[in-house]
């Protein structure tokens, strides 16, 4: 009897122990937040945000009891939250321990043209409250919606989408359309509203697409452009006056938050097919894809296929300009942080490249900055021409560039070009295509190690390959090249000389 009693009297006890511990108070308004306002980063019109989170903290003693979450829009409030694992827009008798914490999280979709505005762009508003209708706290939500124009395959009544032919595959894409019902000229972006691609945007047989200066290009994941045989592509970005970049095209992705600014891999390429022809890029940043460039082949003309002036590729998975059997000149290119190589001229062809800065400080081991081949596995090709002049080739690896000769026909130059080539075991002294004294190499700094005959870039990290006045490259050019502006649009003759690469060197801010 006296164990039975001893028994129900730890029930007891530990029944009320229990109840005391999710004994819940309503809430005073104490409660603290991870943010006093949160800013969903720009969407465009009708497609869905990121998920963000908010945390909200109960710091006191108490179990407490909000008699509401809700948006201060309620049901009609553009924003989601999910509050305790439930989706929805008003909340009641959320539970929250003492000391303890949970995450919101909030979505929002919104229709651009549900709301009367002249502008592409627009800020919405709403906010959270917690508490009661008449003594509540709140948290601010903020996010830029913009209107855009939307590029991407038809589809047809019986369910399937538009395709492109690829040899014998197909992939998902579009022929560009001059007279769209919808969006009018396809194959004329203008810089009045952004776009947004879907897909690959091709450009038609005997078609040229124009980029106006300050046009802004988001691709979404296996998405990009492709100019078809007997097309081209001609971008006409200009100098900007402001940190704005506003005359500047820029390809990207269409993931606008800062998680997203510098990841690689995030869309496809801009493909320039066999026989496409006079292609022309000027003032174009091209950043995140998986190949900034692929080049296959030329248009058989002596004409370059490719003509690229100040154009900046950064962040590819892959190559940032992937050319095979190509014909591409190129005067201020900078590319840096690519999985591969950021460039590569393969398969033999022409290229000429002047005052320009390949760089490479992907964060893993044995990527090269400038590769060079003449054979695809199974067949050798002329490599008429391979030029550099007056550029910066270099990166985290020891060796920037990589050689690969199989022909006869391998032609290359480096003239007035820095160069890292750290062979600490000397396993190339005796190639061929590396010896630096040679006829191959005119007026060459090789940087052998990390320590001397650096570039000094500002920070490579965030692609700012902008030389200092320490750097080896500065007035080490050789002026016969120097005809052109830098990519900056600044002259080139400074005191100092004539610097290699695509920047002239300033003098960092401390």
């Amino acid at each position: 009897m006296k164990k039975y009693l001893l028994l129900c009297s730890f029930v007891v006890l530990t029944i009320c122990s229990c109840r005391s511990d999710f004994d819940f108070e309503p809430s005073t308004g104490n409660l603290s937040f991870s943010k006093d306002t949160v800013y969903l980063d720009t969407v465009f019109t009708n497609i869905g945000s990121s998920t963000y989170t908010l945390k909200v903290y109960n710091r006191s003693n108490k179990n407490i009891s909000i008699p509401n979450i809700q948006l201060g829009e309620g049901n009609n409030s553009k924003y989601r939250l999910m509050v305790d694992g439930m989706p929805g827009r008003v909340f009641n008798n959320v539970e929250l321990l003492a000391k303890d914490s949970m995450f919101i999280f909030i979505e929002t979709t919104i229709d651009y043209n549900d709301y009367s505005n002249s502008e592409t762009s627009f800020l919405y508003t709403d906010h959270i409250e917690f508490g009661t209708n008449g003594d509540f706290q709140k948290v601010e939500l903020v996010t830029l919606v913009q209107d855009a124009i939307f590029l991407y395959p038809k589809k047809f009544s019986d369910g399937t989408t538009e395709t492109l032919p690829i040899g014998s595959d197909e992939i998902y894409g579009f022929y560009l359309d001059p007279a769209d019902p919808m969006n009018g000229d396809e194959l004329h972006w203008t810089n009045i509203k952004p776009y947004v691609i879907y897909g690959y945007a091709a450009v038609p047989p005997a078609s040229t697409l124009i980029v106006d200066a300050g046009v802004r290009a988001h691709f979404h994941a296996e998405s990009g452009i492709i100019v078809a045989n007997t097309a081209s592509l001609q971008v006409n970005g200009s100098t900007s006056l402001t940190e704005d970049l506003e005359n500047e095209v820029i390809f990207e992705s269409d993931r606008l938050e800062p998680l997203y600014t510098d990841v690689p891999g995030q869309w496809g390429t801009v493909w320039f097919t066999q026989g496409s022809t006079n292609n022309s890029i000027t003032n174009l940043t091209l950043k995140n894809a998986t190949v900034g460039m692929l080049v296959s082949g030329n248009d058989g003309t002596a004409s370059p296929t490719l003509d690229l002036t100040n154009v900046q590729i950064y962040n590819c998975s892959n190559v940032g300009l992937l050319a095979r059997t190509g014909n591409i000149v190129g005067k201020n290119v900078v590319i840096n942080n690519c999985g591969e190589t950021s460039l590569a001229c393969s398969f033999g062809g022409s290229y000429e490249f002047t005052h320009c800065t390949f760089a490479n400080y992907w964060p893993k081991p044995n990527q090269t900055s400038v590769l060079i081949d003449d054979y695809d596995g199974s067949a050798i090709y002329a490599l008429t021409k391979a030029d550099f002049r007056n550029c910066i080739i270099y990166g985290s690896p020891n060796f920037a560039i990589n050689l690969k000769k199989e022909g006869t026909v391998f032609n290359y130059k480096f003239d007035n070009c820095l160069i890292k080539f750290a062979d600490f075991s000397n396993q190339f002294t005796t190639h061929p295509e590396y010896q630096f004294t040679g006829a191959n190499y005119t007026n060459c700094i090789i940087a052998t190690n990390s320590t001397v005959n650096k570039p000094d870039f500002f920070d490579t990290s965030k692609n700012k390959l902008i030389i200092g006045e320490d750097s080896a490259a500065k007035g080490m050019a050789n002026s016969t090249y120097s005809t052109f502006n830098d990519i900056l649009d600044k002259p080139r003759n400074l005191t100092t000389g004539y610097d290699m690469g695509a920047y002239n060197f300033i003098v960092f801010p401390n």
